[in-house]
């Protein structure tokens, strides 16, 4: 049976990440991070490269462990450099390590990073109700204010467009289409 689904969702690695895990409620700090990480890295590439790398990724940065990236040393992040199988820019390399830091920073502030990204919406998802993905937008003012929140804090590759893009993921905005199935399973 044909699902109707966002018509972003067109690769087998596209509608598993649709299908699964693109919009739902996301509140676990690993999760959170791996995320931000992601966003990241697709900074001016197509969302399916990355897809495409995601496991290549959490073979070099150690399935996402925000305690062991935060200890990565200059030689392993520049042996990186050297690994096709992911995305090699030095400075979306570095902001790995530089983000796990601060990711713990905020933890110890907040008690958890989930804590910290969802008190910007009082712990509630926002249904944006689409009625086509079209009309989704890249970027808001508060995707904007968190973007600055997470700079000031010290993040990298965190600015407006991206966060937006990361709200998406982890559910903290549901921008699947009305007629898609995952909307109600999103809302």
């Amino acid at each position: 049976m044909n699902k109707n689904r966002c018509p972003w969702a067109i690769g087998p690695l596209d509608i598993e990440y649709h299908d699964n895990e693109w919009g739902r409620e996301t509140h676990n700090d690993q999760m959170l991070f791996e995320y931000l990480i992601l966003e990241g890295m697709q900074a001016g590439l197509s969302w399916s490269i990355i897809l495409k790398k995601r496991e290549n990724f959490k073979r070099a940065f150690d399935n996402f462990d925000y305690n062991i990236c935060a200890n990565y040393t200059d030689e392993y992040l520049e042996s990186l450099r050297q690994d096709a199988s992911i995305i090699r820019n030095k400075l979306k390399i570095y902001s790995v390590r530089k983000n796990a830091i601060v990711f713990l920073k905020v933890q110890k502030e907040f008690g958890s990073f989930d804590k910290y990204i969802w008190g910007f919406t009082d712990y509630k998802k926002i249904n944006n109700k689409l009625e086509s993905y079209k009309d989704a937008a890249s970027e808001s003012e508060l995707s904007t204010r968190i973007s600055k929140d997470l700079k000031k804090r010290g993040f990298s590759f965190v600015g407006s467009t991206i966060i937006y893009s990361y709200m998406q993921a982890i559910g903290m905005i549901n921008d699947h289409e009305k007629g898609c199935f995952c909307y109600k399973e999103c809302c």
